[in-house]
């Protein structure tokens, strides 16, 4: 049996995205021949929100290592939040004991939190154990260097000078390449010349997860309040590169509702957890486009995250499922599964070269939108869909979606640790 390292700081029960790919991957490591533990930072140095309903997915016999991170509430004086940076210092102490103590074959990154990646490079030099890195979003990108400065993440100044500088250290080293999206490894591939093993990944659907969220119903209930009215409903992230998507739906019902006022009027449109910020300091980015359009009392944005389970069931109370892209045609969307797997009516605005196209449209009869569609079929495609949705029955394709279940993404994942760590005994 190989033995995979795992380097995750946030891990369950930090309701993280960057976690997610791990924990539905957990299940099915030993039967692909792989004993995988994990290495995270403790809970309490976690921002953001908690649930602990997502350890019950976690393999009993996983072994996690905890290691201890700077608080924040000092490190913020000097410039430094990210978890990465608080306990980089922490996870070369203790990734260097375990090293010291018991073999491992592969050392993996899987985390957004990308400057503790520089360790691999030391690791691999100090142990002779061969690391992968998995790119869930560009680590250093100048996609932001043309956006205006509200548009830009917080401290952009400062994190794209570090990414730039630390991205080559971690690289240049690598060993083998995950991404969720194509073109994230084209770009590191031409940019470090690099000729090592890599592959396109996107998220595993985990339908255990449908069936924990339905058995604790009533300990995470529906945070839905029902107006009388046709609810839509996305949970998830929002920000500027999502409002060329989220604007096209407000333009399309806006002018609906003054042609078909009586039928139109029955939407009601929910946004929840559109921002990462720690509750009740979030922003909002989807209601000013609301605002700008008088359709402010069709639409609330709630920018407060709830609990992973929570949202499952909250989808599951609405009418209508809506899921939006970036304009970034490198985007892809992790939580595209739930809302497959609820099997509601489904629309969808994206980019046409995002991954999560051709998985609806194979997967789904949802009704997929895209940018570069013009405005009239635009409009014709999401009118036909708001004024039809109690006509379709949503299935899912199961022949087509099951190469996108975790298990058939985790066994993708080991036949790319199988090419890693051959490469390495080659030489």
């Amino acid at each position: 049996m190989k033995k995979i390292l795992i380097i995750s700081p946030y891990f369950a029960p930090a309701n993280a995205a960057d976690m997610q790919r791990i924990r539905m991957s957990l299940p099915y490591f030993m039967d692909m021949g792989w004993e995988a533990e994990v290495v995270s930072c403790d809970p309490k140095y976690y921002e953001g929100s908690i649930d602990e309903l997502l350890l019950e997915s976690i393999p009993k016999s996983t072994k996690i290592h905890y290691v201890s991170a700077f608080n924040k509430k000092y490190t913020s004086k000097i410039g430094l939040g990210s978890l990465a940076l608080r306990s980089i210092w922490f996870y070369k102490r203790k990734v260097n004991q375990l090293l010291r103590k018991g073999h491992f074959d592969l050392i993996y990154f899987s985390t957004t939190e990308f400057p503790i990646c520089i360790l691999g490079a030391y690791w691999k030099k100090k142990f002779q154990v061969p690391y992968v890195i998995d790119m869930q979003d560009p680590w250093h990108t100048d996609y932001y260097e043309n956006k205006q400065k509200n548009e830009r993440p917080p401290k952009y100044w400062f994190s794209y000078r570090l990414n730039k500088y630390l991205e080559p250290i971690a690289m240049r080293k690598v060993d083998g390449l995950i991404a969720v999206s194509g073109q994230y490894n084209r770009d590191l591939i031409k940019r470090y010349a690099l000729n090592v093993p890599y592959t396109t990944i996107t998220f595993g659907a985990f339908e255990e997860d449908i069936e924990i969220a339905k058995t604790n119903l009533n300990k995470y209930p529906s945070v839905l309040k029902r107006k009388g009215k046709i609810e839509v409903g996305y949970i998830g992230r929002g920000g500027y590169d999502m409002q060329d998507a989220v604007r096209i739906l407000f333009q399309v019902f806006a002018k609906a509702l003054k042609e078909d006022y009586k039928y139109f009027d029955q939407f009601y449109f929910n946004f929840i957890g559109t921002s990462y910020a720690p509750s009740g300091q979030g922003k909002k980015t989807i209601a000013p486009l609301a605002d700008q359009l008088k359709l402010g009392n069709y639409i609330n944005e709630d920018p407060d995250r709830i609990p992973f389970y929570q949202a499952i069931n909250t989808l599951a109370d609405m009418d209508i499922l809506f899921i939006c892209g970036s304009n970034d045609e490198k985007y892809t969307a992790s939580k595209i599964y739930p809302y497959l797997l609820l099997e509601k009516p489904l629309l969808a605005i994206f980019h046409e070269n995002s991954s999560v196209v051709e998985i609806l449209r194979k997967c789904s009869n949802a009704t997929v939108v895209t940018f570069q569609e013009s405005d009239e079929t635009k409009e014709k495609k999401i009118k036909s869909f708001l004024q039809q949705f109690t006509e379709v029955k949503y299935k899912l394709n199961r022949e087509n979606f099951f190469p996108y279940t975790a298990k058939e993404m985790t066994k993708r994942q080991c036949i790319l640790f199988d090419r890693a760590i051959s490469q390495k005994n080659e030489h």
